[in-house]
């Protein structure tokens, strides 16, 4: 890992207002049109392959308040699994601090909404499981070369259905 390989311009103030906006602006339409639109990411390594989009909502540890955020995830058989990039910067994401300390969150994937409980993969089941999330995404393993962090990688095991719309 070198962090210095990181594109300086990723780190500017602008790209972090524009995530933001983005991300917003998907978890609207996300949520609007029940994962019509918003449900796949087309950026990077997924322009050609699409990635599956989900929304995440945590409780935030400090305010308590629902923090919901659009995420790429894979499934593994009744879990869904999350990686914590954050584009290779050098600090986890807000959410991913949010779960460590209410691991009770929600999951939408297109108009079906769940509980889950999350939890940090362990070492050797990160390990496992970091081949196929390449695979799905090729820029996880760019995004972890420009860190010295360890990327998180999170399970979150399902808990019940709370809405099946069609």
């Amino acid at each position: 890992m070198d962090p210095s390989n990181r594109p300086a311009q990723l780190d500017s103030p602008l790209v972090g207002r524009l995530i933001k906006y983005g991300s917003r602006l998907n978890t609207a339409l996300y949520r609007v049109t029940g994962g019509r639109l918003g449900d796949q990411w087309r950026v990077g390594a997924a322009m050609r392959k699409p990635v599956p989009v989900c929304l995440l909502t945590t409780t935030g540890r400090k305010s308590g308040k629902a923090r919901t955020v659009p995420l790429l995830y894979m499934r593994r058989g009744e879990s869904i699994v999350l990686v914590a990039s954050q584009g290779g910067l050098p600090a986890n994401p807000a959410w991913y601090f949010n779960l460590k300390a209410d691991p009770t969150v929600w999951i939408q994937i297109g108009s079906d909404t769940g509980e889950f409980t999350a939890r940090i993969a362990g070492d050797a089941e990160r390990d496992e499981l970091w081949p196929a999330l390449i695979e799905l995404y090729s820029d996880f393993d760019t995004y972890a070369a420009w860190t010295d962090r360890r990327i998180p990688v999170v399970v979150c095991d399902r808990a019940r259905t709370v809405t099946q719309r069609r």
